[in-house]
C-alpha cells in the first residue's frame, strides 16, 4: 500500500554493502548470518535495525537515521569504520504487508575502508569478499541463501567492472524505491515493483514490467519499460 511507505510502525534499517576492486573485478562484502534469528542462514550486507542513539538530532531524515545506523551495524558487525560521507544511497525497501516481520531498509554504496575484516560470532558465521556474479551463481545453485534486496542489489552491480564505475552509477541514478507487493503467476510467486503493468490489481495491464520470479532457481528479474 502506498502508506507503507511512511507508517511510523514499520522498522527502519540500514544496510552498507562495500565495495573494493578485486584481482576479478568488482568484489562485494557479505556475511553469513547465524542458523538462528531473522535471516538465519542467510548471506548479506553488512547492516540492522536503527537504534534509538542513531536518532542524533530531531530534524534527522529517515535516510539520514539509516545512514548512522548502516555505519554503526557495519563496524560492530566487521570491525570496519566508514566515514558517514562515503556512503551513497542506492535503494529504500518497503517490503509486501501481509510479511510478519516487516522492516524498511535503507541500502547505500560504500568503498572499502581497508582494515582487517573481524565479523562479531554473533553476528556472522562467515565473512567473504564475492563478485556478484558468483554470488548469484551460488545462490541459482541453491548453494547460497539470499533474500530479495540483496539479490537485485548484486544483480545492479553486474555492469560494473570497478567499484569508482558502482559508486558513479548510484549518484547519478538517485534513490531507488522499492515498494513490493506479492503475486502469483502463471510460473509460481513473483515480486512487482510500481513499475510493473501489473502492480496495481485494477490495472489494465500493458508491457511494462519491473519483476522479480522466485518460485524456481535461479530466479529471474525483468525490468523493462511498456
Amino acid at each position: 500500500m502506498p502508506e507503507d511507505a511512511n507508517d511510523p510502525a514499520v522498522p527502519l534499517a540500514g544496510t552498507v554493502v562495500l565495495l573494493r576492486d578485486g584481482d576479478a573485478g568488482l568484489e562485494v562484502l557479505m556475511l553469513e548470518r547465524p542458523d538462528r534469528g531473522s535471516f538465519a542462514g542467510a548471506w548479506v550486507f553488512p547492516g540492522g535495525k536503527v537504534d534509538a542513539d542513531d536518532r542524533v538530532g530531531p530534524t534527522d531524515s529517515e535516510e539520514d537515521v539509516a545512514r548512522v545506523a548502516g555505519v554503526r551495524e557495519t563496524r560492530e558487525e566487521v570491525g570496519l569504520c566508514i566515514d558517514p560521507a562515503e556512503l551513497v544511497t542506492l535503494s529504500v525497501w518497503d517490503p509486501p504487508p501481509a510479511l510478519p516481520l516487516r522492516i524498511r531498509t535503507w541500502f547505500f554504496l560504500a568503498p572499502d575502508p581497508g582494515g582487517e575484516v573481524r565479523p562479531a560470532p554473533d553476528e556472522a558465521v562467515a565473512a567473504r569478499w564475492l563478485r556478484p556474479a558468483d554470488a548469484l551463481a551460488a545462490h541459482g545453485r541453491d548453494e547460497m541463501i539470499l533474500y530479495p534486496p540483496t539479490w537485485v542489489a548484486l544483480h545492479g552491480l553486474l555492469g560494473h567492472d570497478d567499484a569508482g564505475s558502482a559508486l558513479a552509477a548510484a549518484r547519478l541514478g538517485g534513490i531507488q524505491h522499492f515498494e513490493t507487493v506479492a503475486h502469483r503467476g502463471t510460473d509460481g510467486p513473483l515480486l512487482l515493483w510500481q513499475e510493473d503493468a501489473e502492480y496495481e490489481p485494477s490495472a489494465a495491464g500493458g508491457a511494462a514490467r519491473h519483476r522479480l520470479e522466485v518460485g524456481a532457481l535461479p530466479w529471474r528479474y525483468t525490468r523493462a519499460a511498456g
